[in-house]
C-alpha cells in the first residue's frame, strides 16, 4: 500500500468517477487532504444533498428537487407542443437557445437492442399517456443524429400514430461556421437531405 488507507480508499473511490483515473483521482485526493476543513465538510453535504433531494420530475422527468419541476410548473410555457430529448443535459442546451419556449419530455436514454436497451426501458410509455392526457397537438422530437437516436425517433414516430399530433424532427447538418472540406460524408448527406428553400426565409 503506498499511501495510508483512508486516502487509498479515497482514490479508489475518486477513480470510479467518469473520466477519473488513477492519476486524477490522486491528485483530488491529495488537493482534498491539504484543502481547509470548512470545504471538505461543504463539499461532503452538498453531495449528501444531491443524493437526499434531487429526484425526477414526475411529468417530465427532468432532474429537480421540486415535483413537479419548474419548467412543468410554468404556465407561459405552450401547452400543446412537447420537446422529447434523451438526457437532461440536452435539456438544457435547448433551453439556453429558446429559454421559457418549450415544455419536455426527456426519455433517459435511447433504444439501444445491442445493449439490451428497448423502449420500456426508457421513458416512451410515459410520453404516450402525457399525449392523450395533455392534448400534445406537435411533437419535437429532438434524440441525437445517431443510429439509436435515429432509431428511437422512427420508434416515436409508429407508436403515436394514433394520435393526431403533428411531428417534427430537429434538423441535422453542416454547423454554423462550418467548413464543408471538413464535414464527414454522413453529415454531408444530412445536410442535403434536410436543405430548405430559400424562398422560406433565413
Amino acid at each position: 500500500m503506498l499511501y495510508p488507507e483512508p486516502i487509498e480508499r479515497l482514490i479508489e473511490r475518486l477513480s470510479k468517477l467518469p473520466g477519473i483515473g488513477k492519476k486524477s483521482a490522486t491528485r483530488l485526493a491529495f488537493f482534498l487532504l491539504n484543502a481547509r476543513q470548512t470545504y471538505v465538510t461543504e463539499l461532503s453535504r452538498s453531495i449528501a444533498e444531491v443524493k437526499e433531494k434531487v429526484r425526477l420530475c414526475g411529468t417530465c422527468f427532468n432532474i429537480t428537487d421540486i415535483d413537479p419541476c419548474p419548467i412543468c410548473r410554468d404556465e407561459r410555457r405552450s401547452r400543446d407542443t412537447l420537446c422529447v430529448v434523451e438526457e437532461p443535459s440536452h435539456l438544457m442546451v435547448i433551453e439556453s437557445a429558446f429559454p421559457g419556449v418549450y415544455r419536455y419530455h426527456i426519455l433517459h436514454g435511447v433504444i439501444n437492442p445491442i445493449e439490451g436497451i428497448g423502449p420500456d426501458e426508457i421513458r416512451i410509455p410515459e410520453m404516450r399517456e402525457r399525449i392523450a392526457r395533455e392534448g400534445i397537438k406537435e411533437l419535437i422530437i429532438a434524440t441525437n443524429p445517431t443510429i439509436e437516436g435515429n432509431t428511437t425517433a422512427h420508434y416515436i414516430v409508429e407508436m403515436v400514430r394514433e394520435f393526431q399530433v403533428s411531428i417534427t424532427r430537429i434538423a441535422s447538418g453542416i454547423p454554423i461556421g462550418g467548413d464543408i472540406v471538413y464535414i464527414d460524408p454522413l453529415t454531408i448527406k444530412s445536410a442535403l437531405d434536410n436543405r430548405r428553400s430559400l424562398k422560406e426565409g433565413s
